[in-house]
């Protein structure tokens, strides 16, 4: 699993002009499932997004997690992050999960994030052309892999 972790303001996932998701401060995910992931690594990452100190303290200073900061998290299933474009000109994705192992995988990983205690879990919707729209807080930027 590979996870962009973006701090922000406010997010939102918009699916054929229909706002399915939106969120205020807190942590975008961009989340891609890859073949042969399982609970385990979706369980590690889970437990390392709503532990990981990136929100800003009362000094301006990363020093709280979301869960402390009272964030919310808007978790976006997105297999091109798993693209692989070292040869030619167009990405080979054969290392991301089919839907049927991936959504499973996913939902998987928001229901963690809501039993570490995370206020708001929100996503877009799965397999969707969907617009993601943010404004970045710093801007902050982590790629989490396990």
């Amino acid at each position: 699993m590979k996870i962009v972790l973006q701090r922000v303001k406010r997010a939102s996932v918009t699916v054929g002009g229909e706002e399915v998701s939106s969120i205020g401060p807190g942590l975008l995910l961009l989340v891609g499932v890859a073949n042969g992931d399982a609970e385990d690594e979706a369980n590690w990452l889970a437990k390392k997004v709503s532990g990981l100190r990136v929100m800003a303290d009362d000094e301006g200073k990363m020093n709280r997690g979301v869960i402390e900061a009272e964030g919310e998290v808007l978790a976006v299933s997105q297999f091109t992050l798993l693209g692989d474009a070292r040869k030619g000109r167009r990405p080979s994705f054969v290392e991301a999960a089919p839907p049927e192992a991936a959504q499973p995988l996913f939902d998987h990983f928001c229901e963690k994030l809501r039993e570490s205690g995370v206020k708001s879990v929100k996503t877009g919707r799965f397999a969707a052309m969907m617009d993601v729209a943010l404004v970045n807080d710093g801007p902050v930027t982590v790629l989490l892999e396990r």
